[in-house]
This record gives structure tokens, sequence and C-alpha cells, in this order.
């Protein structure tokens, strides 16, 4: 998941009265925000809502009291930068049967949606990570989450995707999407996350 845009734009550009660097906070693509912290050796301002804007003009001098910028000046000043930002890596979960490398009935429609993620981007990225769960040896889950990440890159192979832009690593028990105790059975611990950027 992408942490909230942060705009940086330095003023000293022509055309521009202040010098500084200007920091805009914007939401992310899913309507969230994250927080930044602007900080020198005369003060400190933190931007935690969209549009929210500061200016550090010196290192001697504090930033700028928060302010929210008008969308209307986003667009005009930031426009072009944020058309050129890539577009943010999607993620899919797949999950498997206990103890293989076999999907869950409701993952098996997935692998379609990847391959359509892949071609509308055109993507040359892909990124194939395996999990387990802790039942079983952390040697025994580590085999099965690299079994995992191989069967799922070997599936979008087979429907069309070249090969040399899939990457696969595996975590074995490390990586937990929810943690638990050695030898709890966890279903969203067993699972691959493909990654197309």
């Amino acid at each position: 998941m992408r942490k909230a845009l942060l705009i940086l734009f330095c003023l000293a550009l022509t055309g521009c009265a202040a010098k500084g660097t200007t920091i805009v906070l914007i939401e992310d693509p899913d309507g969230t925000v994250g927080q930044v912290t602007v900080s020198n050796r005369a003060g400190t301002q933190t931007l935690d809502a969209a549009r929210q804007s500061t200016t550090a003009a010196a290192p001697s001098k504090a930033p700028e009291p928060v302010r929210v910028a008008d969308q209307a000046e986003i667009d005009t000043t930031y426009g072009r930068a944020l058309k050129a930002l890539p577009e943010p890596v999607e993620t899919f979960v797949l999950y498997f049967r206990t103890g293989t490398s076999d999907l869950t009935p409701e993952s098996r429609p997935v692998p379609a949606r990847i391959l359509a993620s892949i071609t509308r981007r055109g993507s040359t990225d892909v990124r194939v990570n395996g999990h387990s769960d802790r039942v079983g040896t952390p040697e025994i889950n580590e085999r099965l989450s690299m079994e995992r990440a191989e069967a799922m890159a070997a599936i979008l192979v087979d429907m069309g995707v070249a090969k040399d832009i899939i990457r696969t690593s595996y975590h074995g028990e490390g990586n937990p999407l929810v943690p638990t105790e050695d030898e709890v059975p966890e279903p969203r611990n067993r699972r691959v996350e493909v990654l197309v950027r």
C-alpha cells in the first residue's frame, strides 16, 4: 500500500515570489491520508489532512503555519508532475489450502484478474511473494511458501505472462498477515501476494 503522496516543490523556480520548499500532503488513490512533519532548527509543522501545506523558506526560519491548498492551485502548480507519476502498485492476495500449494476455491478466479491487470498496464514487473502460517516446522513452512510462490508464477506463465518479468520470493512464517502463536492455523497467512507494477 502506498503512503500518502507528498508533493515537494521548490519555490525558487522562475516566476515564484517566495523562496524555499513547499510541502503539500495529498490523499492516496484509495482516499487515505498519511502524516508528515516538516521540521528545521527553527520550528515544526505537522500535516495530517488532505491538501494541507506549509512552506519552509530557510533553515533559520520556522515552517509557515499550516494552510489548506485549494484543489485548483494544486492542479495548476503540480498537475503535470502528478500525471507523470506511475500508476500505484496493484496487489492481489491468493489463499492456499492447508499444507499445500493448491489455491482455495475462492482464490481460483484471481489469476485471471492478475492477467488482466498485467495486460492493461503493460507491466514488465510482477512480484510473487509466498507465505505460510505457523503450523509445522519453520523449514517446512519456508519450503511451502516457496512452492506456493513458484506455483503462482507457473500459473501466470501458463496464462501467457512472460517468465522474465516475474520475480518470486518467499517468507515462510515471516511477515504474517495475522500474527499467531506457533502451531496455530491461520488461513489468511497461507497466501501469495502478487504485486503488479
